[in-house]
């Protein structure tokens, strides 16, 4: 039996890869006969959840499962001649639960410089709200206290984020590909080393769930 690796991918709402013609059906495997390069030929896959927010497009996210022979960059993605998607992910749920993740983390930075202004946290909070109960009600609360939270400037971004995203899930998968690589952009110190492997844990932990 072929050893088989898991990874995720997007793919168009017409179910092809961003390049190339081939239709992706569930449990469906879909074989590459020819060279692998990677960037160029072969089924592309992320790792990691975290990874493949860097190739995002579009709302269709998928886990896939690999065989055959792989060829991997691996720091963000890996080629692979037979691939297969097995299940989707539910964007939304997945990338909003992050982006307040994210929000929170940010927040105690920003609270350690000015504890009395409480705008972001309580954008954060109604975030929170709406994703436990989605209710038009809350869904107004949490843009509301976003606005809010725009003025907080130092942390308003981060908050933003967090209840932008109870409004618009593709404003979440984006802020949060955004937060996520713009802290890992860089490897050059334990610290950042350190909230890489956060973020990682953080996401996989939460599509687990799903």
């Amino acid at each position: 039996m072929k050893k088989k690796i898991i990874g995720y991918k997007w793919i168009t709402d017409k179910n092809k890869s961003s390049s190339g013609n081939i239709s992706w059906k569930k449990g469906i495997w879909q074989k590459h006969t020819g060279k692998l390069e990677l960037c160029q030929s072969g089924f592309h896959a992320s790792r990691t959840p975290l990874q493949s927010l860097q190739y995002i497009y579009g709302d269709n996210w998928w886990i896939v499962e690999a065989r055959g022979r792989i060829k991997e960059q691996k720091d963000d993605k890996f080629t692979c001649s037979e691939m297969r998607i097995i299940k989707r992910l539910p964007v939304k749920k997945i990338l909003v639960k992050f982006a307040i993740k994210c929000a929170r983390r940010c927040l105690k930075n920003f609270e350690i410089y000015n504890s009395k202004d409480k705008r972001p946290r309580k954008a954060i909070e109604a975030a929170e709200r709406y994703i436990e109960n989605p209710t038009e009600k809350n869904r107004k609360a949490a843009w509301s206290a976003a606005e809010s939270a725009m003025s907080a400037m130092s942390a308003a971004w981060s908050a933003w984020s967090a209840a932008e995203s109870a409004r618009s899930a593709m404003s979440a998968a984006m802020s949060a590909a955004m937060s996520a690589r713009s802290e890992a952009m860089s490897a050059e110190s334990a610290a950042e080393l350190a909230e890489l492997k956060w973020q990682e844990k953080t996401l996989k932990d939460i599509v687990k769930k799903f």
